[in-house]
């Protein structure tokens, strides 16, 4: 399933795209519903390039046709990502800790300068899952999660840089 996200965050570009590689904004993002736990597993930075790789664990409730082939305990994955700080474009894709043949994902995300003081942030992706009969539905839901996680970490990430003046 193919989707487009956007956020508009209130803070300039710069900020925006210092946060998102921040360790202590992303400490900061355990505490986000349904998708939490965020552990920043390593980071590497050249130049204008930065690679990491982010843990995450899935908090939220599941519907009983995906708790019957799928495990809650074993929603965790690594989110691994390139952010290219001259181009404001990042690459990144989901890594299943379990179920690695059930899922795949990956996709890109732009931050654009909306004026001075706001960042629009748009990440277009596909999601797919390889199970019969409830493919269609997890994937609907797990986009719909990535939505709201994306507009939960908009608005947190507005608060870090208030707080931490950007």
């Amino acid at each position: 399933m193919d989707f487009r996200l956007e956020q508009r965050i209130g803070a300039p570009l710069p900020h925006v795209e210092a946060a998102q590689t921040d360790p202590a904004f992303i400490a900061e993002l355990a505490s986000l519903p349904k998708i939490g736990n965020a552990e920043l597993l390593g980071q590497h930075r050249e130049g204008d390039v930065v690679e990491q790789e982010v843990r995450y664990v899935f908090t939220g409730e599941l519907s009983s046709a995906v708790r019957a082939v799928v495990d809650p305990k074993k929603i965790t994955w690594i989110l691994e990502s390139r952010f290219d700080g001259a181009a404001h474009h990042s690459h990144w894709r989901i890594l299943p800790d379990h179920y690695p043949d059930r899922l795949s994902a990956s996709g890109t995300t732009r931050l654009l300068a909306d004026g001075d003081a706001v960042t629009r942030r748009v990440t277009q992706g596909v999601v797919k899952v390889h199970m019969a009969l409830v493919g269609g539905r997890v994937e609907r839901a797990i986009v719909t999660g990535l939505k709201e996680h994306a507009e939960a970490e908009a608005a947190a990430m507005e608060r870090y840089l208030t707080r931490s003046d950007g």
